[in-house]
């Protein structure tokens, strides 16, 4: 049986400066509606655990706020992290399942809010280390190596891993064969 881990409590008490608390604040309000879409990808359309992916980054972040160069790469950076970290947890205490994708209408009468509802449920079945791959390759349109330095793995790691989540895509959903991932597109 594993112990239970001691919850952190964050607050902005752990900046000092009245600058940085108002940066922090002023980065909160203007980046959270992206950080949410990518939240939303990252889980497979799941808008509490989205919810809870953010919020869990930037508590982590507030603690280091004076220190970091870059906030938005360093939040999603712990998005990213974070949300494989929750992927092995459960799949250390449970098997999940995932439901059916629905029959999808012909490829020339397939609207845009079906293939949007197509992909998001084609991401669900995706690991989350898939999804993490496929987001930040195309939707979010970073190099290879960038991925690779984020999600800590190998280049090489990088590529399989998104050659095996676009083969599935593919056997899983082969009316997106034509659709190009972005982050409005499946958000909307």
């Amino acid at each position: 049986m594993r112990k239970a881990s001691r919850s952190r409590q964050y607050s902005l008490e752990v900046i000092v400066d009245a600058a940085d608390e108002r940066r922090f604040r002023e980065f909160v309000s203007a980046r959270s509606p992206a950080l949410m879409k990518l939240a939303f990808l990252l889980t497979g359309g799941d808008q509490h655990t989205a919810e809870d992916l953010v919020q869990t980054a930037l508590a982590k972040a507030v603690v280091k706020w004076q220190r970091i160069e870059d906030p938005e790469a360093y939040v999603k950076q712990i998005m990213y992290r974070q949300r494989i970290s929750w992927w092995r947890l459960a799949s250390r205490q449970r098997e999940t399942t995932m439901a059916r994708l629905p029959e999808a209408a012909a490829a020339d009468g397939t609207s845009g809010a079906e293939l949007r509802l197509v992909l998001r449920h084609a991401l669900a079945r995706l690991t989350p280390r898939q999804r993490a791959v496929l987001v930040l390759r195309y939707a979010e349109d970073l190099p290879e190596e960038t991925v690779a330095r984020l999600l800590g793995c190998s280049v090489g790691t990088v590529r399989s891993t998104a050659h095996r989540a676009l083969a599935r895509l593919r056997v899983t959903a082969p009316e997106l064969a034509d659709f190009r991932l972005s982050v409005s597109e499946v958000t909307s």
